[in-house]
């Protein structure tokens, strides 16, 4: 029998090994290292509003803000993306069927909660996603609407219903919180936040070149932190401008910018019940005699975009890359922020198995951690991804033209290199160069590691230049992601208290 007391100092030990290093401070003070990150000012779209409120939807919160509202203060062009995890929580589906159901796409904005993600919670829990929409809607003067104008979005525990009561108490206040400074944006940013370290908000300024003398603006708030893998937008996200854009033209916007920013990282591996990307567009700074940004047809070439179009598209594409950079950089205990860069010479389709592969490997993840350079764990993750790596459950992926001499060869080990590349501008350090292993110099390799950026590069298209013919192409895929650490479990492990 073990002498009197050991348990109590096994318990002790045990609280003091899980003690937290990276996850948010009980008393949402932001930590140090990522003070940087949160804003201190903004420039805010015109016709915007923002604010939060509290309704305590998690027991455990007693004070914080867990509600936010963003409105526009006129109903304007709407587009979101949605996960596609089939468990689908209520308000995705709600806000779907508003998106589908409302063809002038004309909303004001989007109702949010904390601390419950209404996922999973049947014919009641879309009962309650509607309820705080309407609620919501009611707060307004134009509220007569079949279909509301409020989209709904929730994040926190699955499997809870809403304390709805609560939430519906507390929108009126929600409402009377609105506001344009940098505090309302930010406290709204805050609300939303779960496991996050610290809220997530960008605000920048742009010029289209039909009209540069327009000075329009563009924001917007994200959160996540766990639970972050690519399938439409992974996290939720709300973002406006002051632009003038084409009803029909948002989703695709959307769905072009989504592409390599909230649909290229990934923290767990695991994608939400509730993600969703919601973009508004209300035009209040745009000149009245000026033509709305818009996209031609799919079947036309991009060629033919107006300048103002590309210029967007291009502002757009940069705007959401560098939000989505800030989940992966609030990832669940993470020290790294982690670039995967794979260029292919088969298709832009096998780079990104590739570097999706390596994005979700728990053990390339935790060498990271370890500032171990193990990169045979690179070249394992690239050798069993799917759609890579045949097998009965999922056989091998073909590109579209690929031929069948091409697909036995979407990866050939004899032209495949690895390297760490320092984001301090030195000289990167090669780990396999042609299938070949570099003698790496190992303190060499951990000093790159001790760092908080990190970038891979993976080459399945090293060929010894004698050998590369006249149709030689590239493609390049890249993924965002972070470290695996111990307390990645220690958050995951007591999530729900």
């Amino acid at each position: 029998m073990p002498p009197k007391g050991t348990a109590a100092v096994r318990r002790l030990l045990n609280f003091t090994t899980q003690a937290r290093s990276y996850s948010a401070p009980a008393d949402r003070s932001i930590p140090a290292a990522k003070q940087k990150y949160v804003p201190s000012s903004g420039t805010y779209p015109k016709g915007f509003l923002a604010g939060s409120a509290f309704a305590g939807v998690k027991a455990s919160n007693t004070k914080y803000d867990d509600l936010a509202l963003v409105v526009s203060e006129t109903p304007c062009p709407t587009a979101a993306i949605f996960t596609k995890n089939v468990f689908q929580a209520a308000p995705v589906k709600k806000s779907k069927y508003f998106l589908a159901a409302r063809q002038d796409h004309a909303f004001r904005g989007v109702v949010v909660n904390s601390g419950c993600a209404n996922a999973v919670t049947g014919s009641v829990g879309q009962e309650h996603a509607e309820t705080m929409a309407r609620t919501t809607d009611e707060c307004f003067s134009d509220a007569a609407d079949e279909i509301p104008k409020t989209l709904v979005m929730s994040t926190g525990v699955i499997g809870q219903r809403l304390p709805i009561d609560r939430i519906t108490a507390a929108i009126p206040t929600l409402h009377s919180n609105l506001g344009s400074t940098h505090e309302h944006w930010l406290n709204a940013a805050k609300a939303i936040c779960t496991t996050d370290t610290f809220p997530k908000l960008i605000s920048r300024t742009f010029t289209l070149p039909s009209h540069p003398d327009t000075t329009y603006s563009i924001t917007g708030m994200t959160k996540g932190a766990g639970m972050i893998h690519p399938n439409m937008g992974t996290l939720l996200g709300i973002i406006c401008t002051d632009a003038k854009i084409e009803d029909r033209s948002m989703k695709r916007l959307l769905d072009i910018a989504a592409r390599h920013s909230f649909n290229s990282i990934s923290i767990d591996g695991d994608t939400s019940t509730n993600d969703t990307v919601a973009f508004f567009a209300n035009g209040a700074a745009a000149p009245p005699d000026v033509d709305p940004i818009a996209t031609p047809p799919p079947e036309s070439q991009r060629s033919r975009w107006s300048e103002d179009t590309k210029a967007f598209i291009s502002v757009l594409h940069d705007f959401m890359t560098d939000l989505a950079k800030l989940v992966v950089r609030d990832g669940e205990g993470a020290t790294k922020f982690v670039t995967i860069r794979v260029r292919s010479d088969i298709s832009q389709a096998t780079a990104k198995r590739a570097a999706v592969s390596i994005a979700k490997s728990a053990l390339v993840k935790t060498a990271l951690y370890g500032k171990d350079a193990n990169w045979g764990r690179i070249l394992c993750a690239i050798g069993y991804a799917p759609g890579i790596m045949p097998s009965p459950e999922l056989p091998e992926v073909v590109p579209p033209k690929t031929t069948r001499d091409q697909r036995r060869k979407q990866i050939q080990p004899s032209n495949t290199s690895v390297s760490f590349i320092p984001t301090d501008g030195s000289e990167e350090l090669k780990l396999l160069v042609r299938g070949e292993p570099e003698e790496v110099d190992e303190s060499r390799a951990k000093q790159i590691l001790e760092m908080e950026d990190l970038e891979i590069l993976v080459r399945l298209e090293d060929f010894p230049g004698d050998s590369v013919n006249e149709d030689y192409k590239v493609y390049e895929a890249v993924m965002y992601t972070c470290d695996l650490s111990h307390e990645y479990v220690t958050i995951n492990g007591d999530y729900r208290t």
